[in-house]
C-alpha cells in the first residue's frame, strides 16, 4: 500500500500505535469508580504501564530485528487493545497493574520499532518526517480519546469499548501493513540494543529541560479527565473533551513545528512552548470554569509538543559519543519521568488535592526555561 510513499507508512504506523494506546485513557476514570480505589491506588496501578516500557525497551530492539517491523505491527498493535481490555476487566488494583504491565511490554516494542523505521524512512528520503511523524501520534491519540468521550457519554461500558478496539485495530493492522515493505537497515542501527548508557552533564542539563514536558504530559494524559469530573463535575463527554483538546493542539503543533524550528531555531521555539506550558498550568491550576480548564489543558499539549523531540535531536548531536549512546542515555532518564509521575500525582491529589498535582508542574517548567541554553550549541 505504502510502495511509492513509505513516510506515509510511517505516519500511519503512528497514528495507528496511539489510536490503540489511546483508548484505555478516556476511561481511566470509569476504571476508578468500578474498582472503588483513591487516586494513589489508580496512580500505583497505572504505573504498571511505565515499569512494562522500560523492562521492554531493554530487549526490544533485539525482538524487532529478529520479527520485522510488519509482524510487530500486525500483532503488536491488537495486543495494546487485548490488554487493554484485560484492564478494564480488571477486579483489583493488582488486577490491573498487570494487565497495565502487559499493556507496557507491548508498547515498548512498538516505540521502538515506529522509531526506528521513522529514522530509516527519513535517511531513505533524505528530508526530516520525525516531527510529523509524532504529530501523528498525537492525532490517533485525538481520535481514540474523542471515541471513548462519545461512548461513555452513550454508556458504552469500558470493557465493550476496548473489546470493540481489538477487533478493530487488528482488522486496521491486517490492512495497512499486509503487504508492507520496510526501509533497509541503516549502517549504525544500534539504538534499540543499548542497555545502560552512562549520563554525562550535558545529557542531564537536556533532562532537566525536558523534565516538565514530560511529567505534564503524562499528568494530560492520565488525569485530566478525571480532573474535569472531580472539580467540575461534568458529564463524560465534556471531561474526554480535556483529553482530546490537549491531543489536537499537540498534534498541530508538532505537524507545523519543523518549519518553525528550521527558521527560528531549536532554543527560541522551546522557549515559546515552555512559556506556554506554563500559562497552561495555571490555568489548569487556577480555573474557575470548565472552558478555562479546557483552554488550560489545549495549551499543555501544545506547549510539551515539540520539546522532547527537539532535546532528543540535541542528545544526538551532542558529538562527545556516537548519537546511538547519547540518545539512549537521555531516554532511560527521561521515561524515568513517566514512571515515577503516575503515582507521584496520585498521592498529591489524595492529600493536596487535583489541582496541586498540575500546580507541582510550575517549578519544573521553570528550571526548563532556566535550563533551554543548553539547545542552544545545536541551533
Amino acid at each position: 500500500m505504502f510502495r511509492d510513499h513509505p513516510h506515509i507508512g510511517v505516519f500511519a504506523s503512528f497514528g495507528l500505535y496511539s489510536f490503540a494506546f489511546g483508548a484505555f485513557f478516556p476511561r481511566i476514570g470509569d476504571l476508578q469508580l468500578q474498582l472503588g480505589i483513591s487516586k494513589t491506588m489508580l496512580g500505583l496501578s497505572i504505573i504498571g504501564i511505565s515499569l512494562g516500557v522500560q523492562i521492554s525497551l531493554l530487549i526490544a530492539g533485539r525482538i524487532v530485528d529478529a520479527i520485522g517491523f510488519r509482524r510487530t505491527m500486525i500483532w503488536g498493535v491488537p495486543l495494546i487493545s487485548l490488554t487493554e481490555m484485560m484492564a478494564a476487566a480488571s477486579s483489583t488494583p493488582l488486577h490491573l497493574f498487570g494487565a497495565l504491565f502487559l499493556t507496557g511490554i507491548c508498547i515498548g516494542l512498538i516505540e521502538v520499532a515506529v522509531n526506528l523505521e521513522a529514522d530509516r524512512v527519513e535517511h531513505s528520503l533524505g528530508r526530516r518526517i520525525m516531527n510529523r511523524s509524532h504529530a501523528f501520534w498525537s492525532f490517533g491519540f485525538f481520535l481514540a480519546g474523542l471515541a471513548g468521550a462519545l461512548l461513555a457519554q452513550l454508556g458504552i461500558s469500558a470493557f465493550h469499548h476496548l473489546a470493540g478496539f481489538v477487533g478493530l485495530t487488528l482488522i486496521l493492522s491486517l490492512w495497512l501493513f499486509r503487504d508492507y515493505q520496510p526501509a533497509p537497515k541503516r549502517g549504525d542501527d544500534t539504538h534499540g540494543h543499548i542497555l545502560f548508557a552512562r549520563p554525562t552533564k550535558p545529557i542531564l542539563w537536556l533532562v532537566a529541560l525536558s523534565v516538565s514536558a514530560m511529567l505534564l504530559e503524562g499528568a494530560g494524559i492520565d488525569w485530566s479527565v478525571i480532573f474535569m469530573r472531580d472539580i467540575f463535575a461534568t458529564p463524560p463527554f465534556i471531561s474526554g473533551l480535556a483529553l482530546i483538546f490537549f491531543a489536537l493542539s499537540q498534534f498541530g503543533v508538532r505537524f507545523l513545528a519543523d518549519s518553525y524550528v528550521e527558521r527560528y531555531g531549536p532554543e527560541r521555539v522551546s522557549l515559546y512552548s515552555l512559556i506556554i506550558l506554563g500559562f497552561g498550568v495555571l490555568a489548569v491550576s487556577l480555573s474557575m470554569h470548565p472552558a478555562i480548564a479546557l483552554i488550560g489543558f489545549m495549551m499543555i499539549g501544545g506547549g510539551s509538543a515539540v520539546i522532547f523531540p527537539l532535546t532528543i535531536s540535541a542528545a544526538a548531536q551532542l558529538g562527545d559519543r556516537s548519537s546511538a549512546v547519547n540518545v539512549a542515555s537521555f531516554a532511560q532518564l527521561s521515561f524515568m519521568v513517566f514512571l515515577l509521575a503516575p503515582p507521584i500525582l496520585g498521592i498529591i491529589a489524595d492529600y493536596f488535592g487535583i489541582r496541586i498535582s498540575y500546580a507541582i508542574g510550575l517549578p519544573l517548567v521553570v528550571l526548563s526555561l532556566l535550563t533551554v541554553s543548553s539547545l542552544r550549541k545545536r541551533a
